[in-house]
């Protein structure tokens, strides 16, 4: 009986192993998620400045197929930016209280429209509400002569603060914070 009872056991352990181990993972994911923060130093570990993201590529489309001239887009790809202040800062001129917000904007020709929403956790920008938001900045609409395959956000010193600087082929996007 107990070799029965052994045998039993180690059946039930074999099919139970080859079930974890038929576990599926999905693949890598075609626009991954990245974060910038600043200070951009990894040294300094008290940021005042975080955002998540998600990395569209162009793949030889344009870039106004992917965030339309004058219509809300996520900022990025998937789930809506979500940006996080760790202390009150200016953001574009507007007083901004710490916290994660949602970060959205309305590509324009000759300026970009950026926003902050406290409404998170959103998937693109298909349930965006203009009454969550909590501030609006108009900033220019520059460019570069190097072109960006993948959508990319960064932060670099500028004016006692930082700039938020957003990059996809040529078109540069840049919002001042002071803290």
């Amino acid at each position: 009986m107990k070799k029965v009872f052994t045998l039993a056991t180690l059946i039930f352990a074999l099919v139970l192993t080859s079930t974890v181990s038929a576990q599926e993972f999905s693949g890598i994911d075609k626009s991954p998620m990245d974060m910038a923060a600043y200070p951009t130093d990894y040294k300094v570990s008290e940021k005042a400045v975080r955002i998540i993201y998600g990395r569209p590529q162009l793949k030889g489309r344009s870039m106004e197929e992917l965030a339309p001239t004058g219509k809300v887009w996520r900022t990025g790809a998937n789930e809506a930016a979500e940006i996080t202040f760790y202390k009150d800062v200016t953001f574009g001129g507007k007083a901004i209280k710490a916290g994660t917000y949602s970060l959205f904007t309305i590509p324009g020709g000759d300026e970009w429209t950026v926003i902050l929403n406290k409404n998170l956790n959103q998937w693109g920008s298909y349930f965006y509400d203009e009454s969550a938001d909590v501030a609006r900045v108009t900033v220019p609409n520059g460019s570069d002569a190097a072109s960006l395959e993948e959508f990319s956000i960064a932060f670099k010193d500028a004016n006692g603060g930082a700039e938020l600087v957003m990059g996809w082929d040529k078109t540069r996007v840049a919002v001042p914070i002071t803290m």
